[in-house]
């Protein structure tokens, strides 16, 4: 694939599908019709070159491929006679087209649909992944995949789904699923699949781009782009974890944090501090810190208490019992883990618990904690990490 074609497939592929959907109302024929455009165009650009506006030149392609598919449809001729007898969208090849994303990413995150469905079909829908990528990424069988991206496009269309923006009085609960997604989808990325993370931070400059005054949209973006600053740094060599204290801070992607870090206070300026904005402020706090003993852990716990009021959870409590510990010490971090309820099942208290225990001099207790954090382990990488704090004595 040229270049140019990757380009305005990175670009323009949700966009296409988005508005296709809109004109045919059949999810698939969409696709469908999105694909014939680019397969047009490999055909055609080597030969003619790149149009001026290569989106509307392939938006069009796939509106004619649409009116052609529907014709040859004898069983479809009233919508044939929609789709063509609608007025020629404001735009054509030499003009830019209208852009549709919003709907799509909000109809691919509909709350009726199940959180998996919900996060492939964004990834096909919005981020033009094929069905086998995705699969790959989440490490199920493509056939499974398919029918689940399948069964979500049925859903949509048997239980009315409309495609659009909701209506405002909803708009904050649903955005909030959108976000919701897109952070699910990078931290998917953020622990195997790097592209994951990739399409993730893509979908969600986006998802700026088209809301540019929604505050947690901003947020997110900033939190991701912080976190996959550090993504590179979180193993070693062979593949083994490194905590944050271990990590080359020289490997962090400085661009994206300070990026992350104009995002984030662009947010916080408009104030209305929700749970991604409070993220990325703490995840900003790491990143610009030069060492883990010069980061500022008392900002860090009074957003975390501010974090705790506006999205309380347990996992929330937990990184403020580290957050305290580091400000003022070990047994001040133990007697607020202590109290956490729900995570008994979590390996992560487990771990974070030994670690205090060792800072605090109770080797003995650390060891036992340790051994329930091996047990819980989810990864290979997470057990390699633990195996060395308790070969080392922790």
């Amino acid at each position: 694939m040229s270049n140019d074609i990757a380009a305005a497939y990175a670009d323009g592929w949700g966009r296409i599908v988005a508005t296709m959907i809109r004109l045919t109302g059949d999810w698939s024929l969409a696709e469908e019709c999105a694909q014939e455009a680019f397969a047009t165009a490999l055909r055609v650009w080597p030969e003619s070159g790149t149009p001026d506006q290569p989106i509307a030149w392939l938006t069009t392609v796939a509106r004619r491929t649409a009116i052609d598919r529907v014709r040859r449809a004898a069983v479809e001729r009233a919508k044939l006679r929609e789709v063509a007898m609608e007025p020629e969208p404001p735009y054509s090849i030499d003009a830019e087209i209208p852009d549709e994303r919003l709907e799509l990413m909000f109809t691919c995150c509909h709350p009726a649909l199940s959180e998996e469905a919900q996060v492939a079909l964004t990834l096909r829908s919005v981020a033009g992944m094929s069905t086998a990528e995705i699969a790959r990424a989440f490490l199920v069988p493509e056939k499974t995949m398919g029918q689940r991206i399948f069964r979500a496009k049925q859903r949509i269309r048997h239980a009315g789904i409309p495609f659009r923006v909701p209506p405002a009085h909803l708009l904050p609960e649903r955005l909030s699923t959108v976000l919701h997604v897109l952070y699910l989808l990078f931290n998917e990325g953020y622990s195997g699949d790097g592209e994951l993370c990739r399409e993730a931070i893509r979908i969600g400059r986006t998802l700026v781009t088209l809301m540019p005054d929604e505050p947690e949209a901003l947020g997110l973006l900033a939190l991701m782009l912080v976190q996959d600053a550090r993504r590179e740094a979180r193993t070693s060599a062979d593949g083994t974890l490194l905590t944050l204290g271990d990590q080359d801070r020289a490997r962090w992607d400085r661009e994206l944090i300070e990026e992350g870090a104009t995002l984030c206070e662009r947010a916080l300026r408009r104030g209305r501090a929700g749970p991604f904005q409070l993220q990325a402020a703490i995840a900003v706090c790491h990143a610009t810190a030069r060492s883990l003993d010069e980061t500022d852990w008392p900002q860090i716990a009074g957003l975390y208490d501010h974090l705790r009021r506006v999205a309380p959870g347990p996992v929330v409590d937990l990184n403020r019992a580290v957050a305290v510990a580091m400000a003022t010490g070990p047994e001040a971090g133990l007697a607020l883990i202590d109290t956490i309820d729900g995570l008994d099942a979590y390996h992560l208290l487990h771990a974070t618990r030994a670690d205090l225990l060792c800072r605090a001099g109770r080797d003995d207790e650390a060891a036992g904690s340790w051994q329930r954090a091996l047990d819980l382990a989810p990864t290979e990488a997470e057990r390699r990490l633990i195996l060395e704090r308790l070969a080392a004595g922790a």
